[in-house]
């Protein structure tokens, strides 16, 4: 069994900041590529930040610039550090991370179970 486990959502007003972690924990051969996604209300969730199992990144253009993803493969950890966060910022943000379970198995992907970030005044 896998587990992911996201923290570091909450409250903040316009422009501050929040930095969301989500560990892998359990079953784990390997991690390859991690992820973070955002459900807003009623919308599909959508695809935010991504990075490589050797550090190389990509985002969504409403974050460039001001979201950074970044990982501990020692920790089988990722980050996403939010810096001048808007209202439309606001949402349900999961992990997502793809990792083989042992030698044999194929890769597979692997969701949090969400946390909230809210940016109001």
């Amino acid at each position: 069994q896998v587990q992911l486990v996201e923290s570091g959502g909450g409250l903040v007003q316009p422009g501050g900041s929040l930095r969301l972690s989500c560990v892998a924990s359990g079953r784990i051969f390997s991690v390859n590529s991690m992820r973070w996604y955002r459900q807003a209300p009623g919308k599909e969730r959508e695809w935010v930040a991504y990075i490589s199992t050797n550090g190389v990144t990509s985002y969504a253009d409403p974050v460039k610039g001001r979201f950074t993803i970044s990982r501990d493969n020692a920790k089988n950890t990722v980050y996403l550090q939010m810096n001048s966060l808007k209202p439309e910022d606001t949402a349900v943000y999961f992990c997502n991370v793809r990792l083989k379970t042992d030698r044999l198995s194929e890769l597979r992907d692997y969701w949090g179970q969400g946390t909230q970030v809210t940016v109001s005044s």
